[in-house]
């Protein structure tokens, strides 16, 4: 149960929380494969996904200073799915309630009666994603980048930049650094913006009440959220594999699995 909280200098009480198991989990991960079937989004997907694909393969290949961003802009993908799935989360919504679904085009969430928040609380996690990029880039410059003229073969392609990841010194401390960092990132995001979307699509009860709500309902669930956490990591790493094709599915099943997480762990 939540209770009373701060939100902007005035008190409100957060929706009652409940507890979940990790059986929950995959649940919701059935129920958002069953609304997947029901309403198949996959162009839209395609498009999405292998434009994304396209601008960072181009940016790698034709630029040597870009390819350290790659594998940046594609693990802070787990920072901005929530809110590039809330389409998604939208169709889960209209067949709970037995709206109509059948019919709804990809922005037709933009005339929910709290547009105004999502598209803040969108802005804020686009607004860490690129911090986190920066971060990134910044460890990038403090070890491969070699600022001190520490390494004997700087990196100058691609190849040479495989060569001192996983050869060097320098290269481990990226990637030892870097993944931690990451993973701190992750953790944010994920108490962020666990529910916080579809809490909007359903609620509209403010940016303040939803990001507590979700990070309340991490604290309150922090095995089964952190395997919730893990689970979506480990399916957009196996979607991105086969040339990112998998995410066409994975990211449609994520998004409407989490109305259902949201359901569970808030009701009705």
């Amino acid at each position: 149960m939540a209770g009373p909280v701060s939100v902007a200098g005035a008190p409100v009480v957060l929706p009652a929380i409940r507890k979940i198991t990790i059986a929950d989990l995959f649940e919701v991960l059935a129920k958002g494969w069953e609304d997947f079937e029901a309403k198949p989004t996959l162009v839209p997907m395609i498009i999405v996904v292998y434009t994304a694909a396209s601008l960072v393969a181009f940016a790698a290949y034709s630029d040597y200073d870009m390819l350290p961003l790659v594998f940046p802009i594609v693990s802070g993908g787990v920072l901005l799915g929530p809110f590039a799935t809330i389409a998604m989360a939208e169709v889960s919504r209209r067949r709970a309630y037995g709206l109509d679904y059948a019919q709804m085009r990809g922005y037709d969430f933009i005339h929910s009666p709290a547009i105004n928040d999502i598209v803040l609380l969108g802005g804020m996690m686009v607004a860490l994603f690129f911090f986190w990029l920066t971060v990134a880039m910044t460890i990038f410059g403090l070890t491969i980048g070699d600022p001190w003229n520490s390494l004997a073969t700087p990196a100058r392609n691609i190849g040479d930049f495989v060569d001192v990841l996983f050869g060097s010194a320098a290269g481990w401390a990226l990637i030892i650094v870097g993944n931690g960092i990451g993973l701190a990132f992750a953790v944010a995001a994920l108490l962020l913006s666990a529910i916080s979307f579809p809490l909007l699509l359903d609620r509209n009860c403010g940016v303040g009440v939803a990001v507590s709500t979700s990070i309340h309902a991490c604290i309150a669930n922090p095995v089964p959220m952190a395997a919730w956490g893990l689970i979506v990591a480990g399916a957009l790493v196996i979607g991105a594999l086969p040339a990112l094709a998998g995410l066409v599915v994975v990211m449609p099943v994520l998004g409407h699995a989490t109305w259902h997480l949201y359901r569970k762990l808030v009701g009705a």
